[in-house]
């Protein structure tokens, strides 16, 4: 399976803009946590491209993302991939073993935080986030992002044995910042 493949999986499933910018988002963040282990970037990209994949059809606990699995394995995507994607769901049962099922938690609901970081900035452009304390601001405030949750993306962390705040949030900051005209995060500068 490649990039192609997830790509198309996801656009088959998912017309929802805002889900497959965050489907990039995610892609972005787990190719960036990719390098930095000297793991398989084309792999993690992909995890993170179709975690989500089957949301809109199946937007409810259990079957986001069994429903999924399902689908992944009737086509005959790798059980390393279908795990890693089943993973991200508390509820599933499936307990993160490796980096990739770890770092896909850690990312998930971060993306959904500096996007909204993003969002509220007056030229709505991520790379005007130059410090990460814009963003520590925003977690502190619980009404702001309420849907992100923050436990999880705590919890992701230690699992995964990143500091939140001096490598977790800047690696993730940094490759979304990488593809903001693709999350529509490139404001009024455009590209």
């Amino acid at each position: 399976m490649n990039r192609e493949d997830a790509w198309q999986l996801l656009t088959e499933f998912t017309k929802s803009e805002n889900l497959i910018k965050h489907a990039l988002a995610v892609e972005a963040a787990m190719r960036a946590y990719a390098r930095k282990f000297g793991e398989d970037e084309e792999k993690w990209g992909i995890v993170g491209l179709i975690h989500d994949f089957d949301y809109e059809r199946f937007p409810t606990m259990p079957a986001h993302p069994t429903e999924g699995a399902k689908i992944l394995r009737e086509r005959g995507w790798p059980e390393e991939i279908v795990r890693a994607v089943q993973s991200h769901a508390d509820y599933t049962g499936i307990s993160r073993v490796n980096r990739l099922e770890k770092a896909l938690y850690a990312v998930d609901e971060l993306t959904g935080l500096i996007t909204a970081a993003a969002l509220v900035r007056p030229t709505k452009d991520i790379r005007d986030i130059t410090e990460i304390k814009s963003i520590k601001n925003k977690w502190k405030d619980k009404s702001f992002a309420a849907g992100v949750n923050r436990d999880d993306i705590v919890r992701g962390c230690e699992a995964l044995g990143v500091d939140l705040w001096n490598e977790h949030v800047p690696l993730v900051l940094e490759a979304m910042k990488g593809i903001a005209a693709q999350l529509g995060l490139a404001g009024q500068r455009g590209g």
